[in-house]
């Protein structure tokens, strides 16, 4: 485990559990925790070893309920802000990480928490979890790419209900509309996470950075153009050995032992 002041980072069995440990705050984003989480997701990123990441919050009321207002209050200028979100990036990095990340969320999941999801792959909720996106109310709007993840996950008229009214959503409607893969009781959170990430790990790690990247990339790309980025991807893993692992096992109606190579 590594030690950050707001975060905790453990690795295990090709796992990477990234947990938002401001439990005092509900798990409240600053500018503290935005810095850690650059530094955690560049190094999940750069890491061979893991497979597939599990993001959750540590306590029992949230994932996490937004961004710190007790320091927005007290941010620094436009300018300086804008410096330094180029400089740290953190909803960039999360896009650009290529092994699958899962958001492991109870409780509430608000403004920033929902932006941190967004940007996760799959997302799986507990019964309790509450989502929401206050930020009109209070004379701003999400600034952490919210206003365009959320349209795209969940559609245009959905999205703006949300965005425009501020209101909170259980997990049942949060699954009905696509917010959420999956719903399942408060203590099988982490263990639903686990064991998706599991099944993911069992397919050629290659393949399954490919698939996420082609969909990912696709989503901003007309059908022609995504076909083509498909044809792409796809070309290279012909001549992988994962591949060639993988049709001897089908032949041979055994498990395949992949190597990612």
């Amino acid at each position: 485990m590594s030690a950050f002041d707001t975060i905790i980072f453990e690795k295990k069995d090709k796992i990477a559990y990234v947990t938002l440990n401001r439990p005092q705050a509900l798990n409240a984003y600053n500018t503290r925790m935005r810095d850690e989480l650059y530094q955690v997701l560049d190094a999940i990123k750069d890491d061979d070893e893991v497979q597939v990441a599990i993001l959750k919050g540590a306590g029992d009321k949230a994932f996490c309920a937004g961004a710190d207002l007790t320091e927005f209050l007290s941010a620094p200028s436009a300018t300086i802000a804008r410096q330094v979100r180029f400089e740290r990036d953190v909803w960039g990095l999360f896009l650009s990480v290529p092994q699958p990340l899962i958001a492991a969320i109870h409780g509430f999941c608000l403004g920033s928490g929902i932006e941190i999801a967004l940007c996760c792959d799959i997302r799986i909720c507990s019964e309790d979890a509450r989502f929401g996106l206050p930020e009109v109310g209070l004379g701003i709007i999400p600034a952490a790419g919210g206003t365009q993840t959320l349209p795209r996950t969940i559609g245009r008229g959905k999205a703006l209900e949300m965005l425009l009214s501020g209101s909170l959503m259980d997990a049942q409607e949060a699954h009905r509309i696509g917010l959420v893969n999956r719903v399942v009781p408060r203590g099988e959170v982490i263990p639903a996470a686990e064991q998706l990430a599991r099944k993911i790990m069992e397919q050629a790690p290659l393949a399954v950075m490919a698939a996420k990247q082609a969909v990912n990339r696709g989503m901003d790309m007309t059908l022609e153009q995504g076909l083509a980025l498909e044809r792409e991807l796809a070309m290279p893993l012909m001549f992988q050995g994962d591949t060639r692992e993988g049709l001897k096992a089908f032949k041979e109606g055994r498990k395949p032992k992949f190597e990612g190579k």
